[in-house]
């Protein structure tokens, strides 16, 4: 980690704390590709969604590049007394599921033109990580009205403690899971204002995610990463 990253502000290693200390005693995350995450500038993390801890995992590896993602969330969790209190305290942005929220992605947008890190489940919710899934356009919208690179993620494990709708208390006391991080792949800010481009560009996006989600279960069922991996 950067400890002199202008992003990781007090709030964030208070928060770091707090929750990723138990976090990463209950849940063991290593990471490969964490060096494709850039030390500074804007970029997007697309990310896979299997498990409403996901977010968390995803914060704490960029926390150790020394940077600061902002994620859209959804409005609802914002809601609740501890869910929201991390968000907010981490400076999540809300976005209201099932509307064309063009506050969020504005804000979001935002983030980029100023340099900063951004994360988006194109899924849009947590999904049968079994089953693929048609990403929205979201992401590749964003990307090319600010020109960041979209970097393709996926996370696997976060579903054996807390699947879809329950939490999991048995199993291994410390739940291995992997965050594989691909190659960045770059939105044309020229390009078309034709949905069909984007289509395609989510399409790739959504690809990458997938042949990443086969590496993360891989190592989670293995527990070998590349050399390159790291812990979290």
């Amino acid at each position: 980690m950067n400890p002199k990253s202008p992003e990781i502000g007090l709030r964030w290693r208070i928060i770091r704390v707090i929750v990723g200390g138990p976090y990463l005693l209950a849940l063991r995350v290593r990471v490969s590709g964490l060096d494709r995450i850039p030390a500074e500038g804007p970029a997007i993390l697309a990310v896979n969604h299997v498990s409403v801890l996901d977010p968390i995992a995803v914060a704490l590896a960029a926390y150790s590049r020394g940077r600061a993602i902002r994620f859209l969330a959804a409005a609802e969790f914002f809601s609740h007394p501890l869910t929201g209190l991390v968000l907010r305290g981490w400076g999540q942005i809300p976005i209201r599921r099932g509307t064309r929220d063009l506050a969020a992605l504005e804000e979001l947008t935002g983030v980029l033109r100023l340099g900063g890190l951004a994360g988006i489940f194109p899924e849009g919710r947590v999904a049968n990580g079994s089953i693929r899934t048609r990403g929205g356009t979201g992401v590749a919208r964003v990307a090319r009205a600010t020109g960041a690179p979209v970097i393709p993620v996926a996370i696997w494990g976060t579903q054996a403690r807390w699947p879809r709708g329950r939490l999991e208390l048995s199993g291994p006391i410390r739940t291995p899971v992997a965050i594989a991080i691909g190659e960045p792949i770059g939105v044309d800010p020229a390009a078309s204002g034709s949905t069909r481009p984007l289509r395609t560009v989510t399409d790739q996006i959504m690809s990458s995610i997938e042949e990443l989600a086969a590496t993360a279960r891989l190592a989670t069922e293995r527990w070998l990463l590349p050399r390159r991996g790291a812990d979290a």
